[in-house]
């Protein structure tokens, strides 16, 4: 059986918190309770000039990759719902050969 994770590019993560919120509904998390939580970096200006501002939605430890929705053939919550299309599920060893960015990162359920 192969582990399954979670793959964000987010050069394409616009920040708006469709993960946060398709996830707290899934789940019934209360407010303050987060199974993947939208955080930002930035804005903050480079040496050249140009501006960085980067959207990075984080699993956190309640994330189990929506382990029912899976069983039952779909996709996770966060993944469906992504309006920017930066999110992927499916096998590590597949999605680690997709990675073609540092600002690519791949996460696995830590339960």
């Amino acid at each position: 059986m192969s582990l399954n994770g979670l793959l964000i590019n987010y050069n394409y993560c616009t920040g708006c918190h469709s993960c946060e919120m398709a996830c707290k509904v899934e789940h019934g998390y209360k407010e303050g309770e987060w199974g993947i939580k939208l955080t930002q970096n930035g804005p903050s200006e480079l040496e050249d000039g140009k501006w960085e501002l980067d959207y990075i939605p984080v699993p956190t430890r309640r994330c189990d990759l929506c382990a029912d929705r899976v069983k039952e053939g779909r996709l996770p919550t966060c993944v469906h719902h992504c309006q920017g299309l930066c999110m992927e599920y499916g096998s590590v060893e597949e999605l680690a050969k997709k990675i073609t960015s540092p600002r690519m990162v791949l996460y696995t359920p830590s339960n």
